[in-house]
Order: C-alpha cells, then sequence, then structure tokens
C-alpha cells in the first residue's frame, strides 16, 4: 500500500510514525515536507526570549529512520485529489492514501506595515528576527496583536506579552513601558475560562493592557502607531504580531478547500475524496489550530489506514482533545487542556507551576524518539 503524506508537522509524522511501527514494510510511505526540519511551536517563543538557540530546536528530517518511510525534502506544486497524484519539485508521486497535512500559511504583507515595521513570532525566522530586536530594546511602547482568526497555538500571544514583561522588569525597564495585548476574542483563551481568567488576573497584576475582541488592521510607520480594526491607535516603539492565517495556494488551487480551509468528516477526517484525508491546521474541522490536536487527527488516520490494511472493519474514531503549553515567566509552565465534541467545547488550566517545565522536555523528546526512530 503507498501511502503519501504531504507535510511533515505534527500530524504528518504521528501518522507516518504510527503506519511505520504497525505496518513496517508492508506499507510505502512518501513523507514530503519543502523543510529541512521540524520545530515545535513553542521552541520558537523559547527562541525569541533568548531561552534557546535557532539551530537547537530544528529536528532534521535528515535523523528520519523509520521503516518502510522516504522523506523527500520538496515544494509540492499541485494535487490531484480525484486521482491521488502529487507534482513536487522533486517529481511526481501518486498514491492508493493521501493525508494532506500542509498545516496554515502565514501571510504578513496582509497586515499593511507589519513586515516592514514589525516582528512576526510565528515561524522560525520571525522568531530570530524578534530575539534581535529584543535584545537591544531599551523599552518603550510594545504592542503584541494578531492581524486575524483562527491563529495557530491560540495562547502564544498571551504567553508572548507575559514574557515581554518579564523581560523588561528584569532589565529595569517596565516602569517606562507599555505593555499591551489585541486580540480578536472575547477572553484571551476562548475554549478554557479557566485558563483565560488566571491570564486576565496575571495581566491586572503585571499591569499588562489587554484590549479583546479587536484586531489589528495596519501600522503606520510614520506616525509610529498599531491601526485597530474599530479605529483606534496605539503608540508603538515594537509590535510583536500573529499574521493573518490562510490555507496553502496549492490546497486551494486543488478545489480541496470550502470557506478558506479543508472541510473533513470530523470522526473519519475524509474529505470528499475517496481515500484521501486532511489533518491538522489545513482543516475546518473545528478543533484549535495547535499541534497536539493535529497529532490526535494524525493518530486517528493512521489507526484506520492499519484497521483497513489488516482487514478490520472497527477503529475508534477521531475524538477532539489536545492541549497547548502556556509559559508565565516565573510562575513556571501551564497546561491549557481542551475537549471539543459535538456536544460543546470544554477547556481547564493544568497549572501554572515550574516543575511542568520538566514535563514539556519529556513530552519534547518522546515525541522525537518516535517519529524519527
Amino acid at each position: 500500500m503507498r501511502v503519501l503524506v504531504l507535510g511533515a508537522g505534527f500530524g504528518g509524522l504521528e501518522a507516518t510514525a504510527r503506519l511505520s511501527d504497525s505496518l513496517g514494510d508492508e506499507v510505502d510511505i512518501t513523507l514530503v515536507d519543502h523543510a529541512e526540519g521540524f520545530t515545535f511551536g513553542f521552541s520558537k517563543i523559547d527562541v525569541m526570549f533568548g531561552d534557546a538557540t535557532p539551530d537547537a530546536v530544528v529536528h532534521r528530517y535528515g535523523d528520519l529512520t523509520k521503516p518502510g518511510v522516504r522523506f523527500v525534502q520538496s515544494t509540492v506544486r499541485a494535487i490531484d485529489p480525484e486521482h491521488r497524484r502529487v507534482r513536487t519539485d522533486a517529481g511526481d508521486f501518486e498514491a492508493d492514501v493521501l493525508i494532506v497535512a500542509l498545516g496554515a500559511d502565514l501571510d504578513a504583507p496582509a497586515t499593511p506595515g507589519l513586515v516592514e515595521s514589525g516582528c512576526e513570532f510565528y515561524t522560525r525566522a520571525g522568531a530570530v528576527a524578534a530575539r534581535e530586536r529584543l535584545a537591544s530594546f531599551p523599552g518603550g511602547n510594545v504592542v503584541v496583536g494578531a492581524a486575524s482568526l483562527p491563529i495557530k497555538c491560540p495562547p502564544a500571544p498571551s504567553e508572548a506579552a507575559l514574557l515581554v514583561h518579564e523581560l523588561l522588569t528584569q532589565r529595569g525597564v517596565r516602569e517606562s513601558s507599555s505593555v499591551t495585548l489585541v486580540l480578536p476574542v472575547g477572553r484571551p483563551v476562548p475554549p478554557s475560562p479557566d485558563a483565560s481568567a488566571t491570564l486576565l488576573a496575571a495581566f491586572a497584576e503585571r499591569g499588562i493592557s489587554w484590549i479583546p475582541e479587536t484586531s489589528v488592521a495596519s501600522l503606520d510607520a510614520v506616525r509610529r502607531v498599531v491601526v485597530l480594526s474599530d479605529g483606534r491607535e496605539l503608540p508603538f516603539d515594537l509590535y510583536l504580531g500573529v499574521p493573518k492565517h490562510c490555507a496553502p495556494p496549492v490546497v486551494v488551487e486543488a478545489g480541496l478547500t470550502e470557506n478558506g480551509w479543508i472541510p473533513v468528516d470530523r470522526r473519519t477526517l475524509q474529505t470528499r475524496f475517496p481515500d484521501v484525508y486532511a489533518i491538522g491546521d489545513v482543516t475546518s474541522v473545528g478543533t484549535p489550530k495547535a499541534g497536539a490536536f493535529a497529532e490526535g487527527q494524525g493518530a486517528a488516520v493512521a489507526d484506520a489506514i492499519i484497521a483497513r490494511h489488516r482487514g478490520n472493519a472497527e477503529h475508534d474514531d477521531y475524538v477532539g482533545t489536545g492541549f497547548c503549553y502556556l509559559r508565565f515567566g516565573d510562575l513556571g509552565l501551564a497546561e491549557v487542556h481542551v475537549s471539543v465534541t459535538s456536544d460543546g467545547t470544554v477547556g481547564h488550566l493544568n497549572g501554572p507551576s515550574p516543575e511542568l517545565l520538566a514535563t514539556r522536555t519529556d513530552y519534547t523528546d518522546e515525541r522525537i524518539r518516535r517519529w524519527f526512530g
């Protein structure tokens, strides 16, 4: 059986590893990604604030040694979902089963002035650039904001605001500075009232201004103001922004998307095309766009493929549960757990606690061992 996996993020790596561990050489898996390696999303925050070096957070795909898996570093140029054919810069591929896990692209130019005057911190390159700005930042007006919804790792902007506060405090310039968080939601982490309440209390205690239900429309580099969607303006000396998210153009051009994202069956993660699945941030499945949810979707799809290969009619459907890590500065780390079901969304907060930092290290180490062999 030929399985073609497009995208080697949380979802693609989890699906690939499960198929390899269960079927080994019984399956021919081709994993395609344009990048040289995988980086956990939360590691970009570590890079941004000087807690990790850029190279240290990259887990190179060339080190992947899973049985039955071939990694191809290349860019996907066209997808024919009806015939499960894919064109890449490295050649054409055909598959019996196609898994689309290409994630969400970031469109920084969609926010006028962001590229010229601000920093995005959702890519590794962006985190490195933000790190350089923060390293020499003397203090002043800092705005952390998002251009639109949805966004990957929803707690990350709140985390950035907390860590900026801590950094400026350590430098002794916090009292002469301001930190403002702008998000187009009513509370910092919408699925989790506990997390949102804890964050709002932390913002109030630290003097971080919170502007809800508003997005960032543009940056005016001449007047040094952030223009909000409601017309208000905020002065800024440093802007840390979350760019607009969108499905990769190759997915849109393939006719896979509706209303911007790939619709899938919520239980099986199948698209409207036979034997074509979509997982992770590229879908509109209804769960947060975060790595742990993509990982769960990759596991569910792999289990379904394994069951079919072995002639088993029954397998577990996808269950929409996952979590995100959230650093609270000197208070340590928290876990924001969310469960999305047909009855609604439930979330709760574990922590913050300094002890959870070790738990995050164990989490990353275990996945790299399992995904890369």
